[in-house]
């Protein structure tokens, strides 16, 4: 099998990356970029260190702070004029997925117009697109490193996964100390979005020798840090150990694919507002119980490079370890149940249908080791409830 492998042509990664922001802007020869980021990053000034550091290079930038939690269709358009004012000849995404994932969207409609429903899956996208340069703030999406963006559809509450090169960023800086700050829960969201990440990239159907030594490096990593960083968050060894483990795992995931557990994920944060981490955590160990049976020696090797299982346990062994290891580490993090989040249990089984056909309309079950029916996966949905 021939694989097709994508990444940014520039990665900086390490401590003090994001004050070269400047330097990699000016060496792609842009000069006029729209710094996309949320209220939060501008509110602690640190996206106007970001705008200090691109003024400082010479360049000519402009701020749009913007972006809402699981950016919208409508989100977008607010965005798009001030890319039009400005003239951007490229697209900063500032922060955790939501702004690179606005940031991605807004550098194709700004050259193609448009709406994003005629982006989404199973349409490829080639482009073309402003540059976008992508500089993470949570270490969990890996959006700077993958050619994916996903947006609402505002008018049907659908999640858009929208694939293609064209959502690719050109370079991406990855610097672990902007994500000194995060609080236990967000590390602990992102960190198993990255696990997420890694460990359906090795079990995908589209797996490849390529994307399968970032994987497991990645699942090694985040075995070894995670509860570490959610207990200490000022671990600097930690945080920059889960910084490039999410990078890693995003890679992966890019050049193969994720799977049931990103597809089911992405309604129940369209329907219930839940961030996309939280709702692959609380996906995470049922959905892998789901499947394993189907992918055992994958499966096993996951839990070897976890910590959960040794060289002496038989693939079969190494698997049922791998699930329960998921258990307790969901536990040790806790995260909560749909019904502990709140969320209506008379309502979550009424969108229980509709979440099913818009996770298998994704794409993403289909890579599965087991390609579930709509039925098993509103089974799946009524499990993780409570």
């Amino acid at each position: 099998m021939v694989a097709s492998l994508s990444l940014p042509r520039i990665l900086r990664v390490g401590r003090g990356a994001a004050g070269e922001l400047g330097d990699v802007v000016m060496g792609l020869g842009l000069r006029r970029p729209l710094l996309v980021t949320d209220a939060f990053l501008a509110g602690t000034g640190a996206a106007q260190r970001l705008m200090e550091t691109l003024r400082d290079a010479g360049l000519q930038p402009r701020l749009f702070a913007g972006t809402v939690p699981d950016p919208t269709t409508d989100s977008l358009d607010d965005g798009l004029t001030v890319l039009r004012e400005h003239g951007a000849d490229s697209v900063i995404g500032f922060g955790g997925g939501s702004p690179m994932d606005t940031a991605k969207a807004l550098g194709l409609l700004g050259v193609q117009g448009g709406h994003m429903r005629d982006y989404k899956a199973p349409h490829t996208n080639l482009g073309p697109a402003l540059p976008v340069i992508a500089v993470p703030t949570t270490a969990g999406s890996g959006s700077e490193a993958t050619q994916f963006t996903v947006i609402t559809d505002s008018a049907t509450d659908e999640k858009m996964l929208c694939p293609g090169p064209a959502f690719l960023p050109v370079a991406a800086v990855v610097d672990f100390e902007l994500t000194l700050s995060m609080p236990a829960r967000l590390t602990a969201d992102t960190g198993v979005d990255a696990l997420t990440h890694a460990v359906e990239a090795y079990v995908s159907r589209k797996a490849n020798p390529f994307s399968d030594g970032l994987a497991l490096n990645a699942i090694r990593t985040i075995g070894h840090h995670l509860r570490r960083v959610y207990a200490d968050g000022e671990d600097i060894e930690a945080r920059e150990a889960m910084m490039l483990a999410a990078t890693q795992a995003g890679i992966a995931f890019s050049n193969s694919s994720v799977a049931l557990v990103h597809g089911m994920s992405r309604p129940i944060g369209a329907h219930f507002h839940v961030a996309h981490g939280l709702s692959n955590a609380m996906l995470f160990p049922e959905v892998t119980a789901f499947s394993v049976h189907a992918a055992e020696s994958r499966y096993a090797d996951c839990a070897r490079a976890l910590g959960a299982a040794t060289d002496g346990d038989c693939d079969a062994t190494a698997a049922e370890k791998f699930v329960a290891a998921l258990r307790i580490l969901c536990q040790d993090l806790e995260v909560p149940t749909p019904q502990a989040q709140g969320i209506d249990k008379a309502e979550w089984f009424r969108l229980s249908p509709l979440m099913a056909e818009q996770a298998l309309a994704s794409g993403s079950p289909a890579n599965n080791p087991v390609v579930p029916t709509a039925e098993e996966i509103q089974d799946l949905y009524a499990k993780i409830y409570a």
